[in-house]
């Protein structure tokens, strides 16, 4: 395949865990190595998968009542490092940051808290910032890195793998980066708005 990249490394991060066992267990026979935090973590190892806590990976740990988990240059570095830019990989070598070939996110249930009559502090805490973070670092990167900015794409990566095995094309990567600039625009939109 043409522009194909193969995906080695996946960054999960969700808030609603239904609908991704079929997603890990086909990530998961293809060899994929499995990188979260927090909930998500435990819920993929408690399905019997291998998976490193992202603060073995960067050393440090979540902080601030978890408001601060995958903010951090290892991680980001991993997402937005271009595979063929010299200088990019001899940084990558010296900080020892792994490259991230795929990032799966769902948001924190913005929309549904505002529509619940939630209090401001509870509305302000289902803004979400690594997760809008990831997406738009994994979907500028869509070179080399596959975004799934929300459950509603599981399905799509679902059928390449389910079509290709563990690589995507270029014109995947990209089309699956403008749903993300989709996701991550709708929602700073509803933010905006509710202030």
């Amino acid at each position: 395949m043409a522009d194909s990249k193969q995906i080695k490394t996946a960054l999960i991060s969700v808030f609603h865990k239904d609908g991704l066992e079929e997603l890990l267990e086909k990530l998961n026979r293809e060899g994929v190595k499995f990188l979260s935090t927090g909930g998500t973590q435990s819920f993929i190892e408690g399905l019997g998968y291998e998976c490193q806590k992202v603060e073995d990976l960067t050393t440090y740990p979540s902080i601030l009542g978890g408001r601060v988990k995958t903010l951090h240059p290892i991680v980001f570095g991993g997402i937005l490092a271009r595979r063929d830019n010299d200088g990019d990989r001899e940084q990558m070598q010296r900080y020892d940051i792994p490259e991230i070939d795929l990032v799966i996110v769902d948001l924190y249930p913005f929309e549904q808290t505002v529509a619940s009559g939630a209090s401001e502090q509870d509305v302000i805490e289902k803004i979400d910032i690594g997760g809008i973070s990831l997406i738009r670092a994994a979907a500028k990167n869509f070179e080399d890195v596959v975004i799934v900015p929300s459950k509603s794409e599981y399905s799509v990566l679902l059928d390449i793998l389910n079509r290709q095995g563990a690589t995507t094309t270029r014109q995947q990567r990209r089309n699956l980066a403008k749903r993300a600039f989709g996701v991550s625009s709708h929602y700073d939109t509803a933010i905006h708005e509710w202030f």
